[in-house]
C-alpha cells in the first residue's frame, strides 16, 4: 500500500447533493478521484456537516488521507474512491 496521498487543495469540492467532498489526490505519481462521505466527517468531528464539509475536511486532512489510502487498498477500479467509515482507522 502507498504510504501518502498528496490532495489538491484546489479540487476540494462539497457536492450537496451526494453528501460528500470530493477531491483529487496524487499517490505515486498516480492521479485519483475520491469522495469522502458526510457521516465521516460527522464521525472526525462530533458535528453534522451544515454548510461546512470543506472546512470540515481542511481540519481532519490527515486522518482522511490515511482513511483514503485504505479505501484505495480496498478498492482502486471505481472512477472516485469513496471513503466510508469503515476507511477510518
Amino acid at each position: 500500500m502507498a504510504d501518502r496521498l498528496d490532495i489538491d487543495k484546489a479540487s476540494i469540492f462539497d457536492n450537496l447533493d451526494e453528501q460528500q467532498v470530493e477531491f483529487t489526490g496524487e499517490i505515486d505519481g498516480d492521479e485519483y478521484q475520491f469522495a469522502v462521505q458526510y457521516n465521516v466527517l460527522e464521525a472526525l468531528s462530533g458535528d453534522a456537516p451544515e454548510g461546512d464539509a470543506a472546512e470540515t475536511f481542511g481540519r481532519f486532512v490527515d486522518p482522511i488521507s490515511d482513511a483514503a489510502l485504505a479505501a484505495l487498498a480496498r478498492d482502486d477500479d471505481q472512477p472516485i474512491i469513496v471513503i466510508s467509515e469503515n476507511d477510518l482507522e
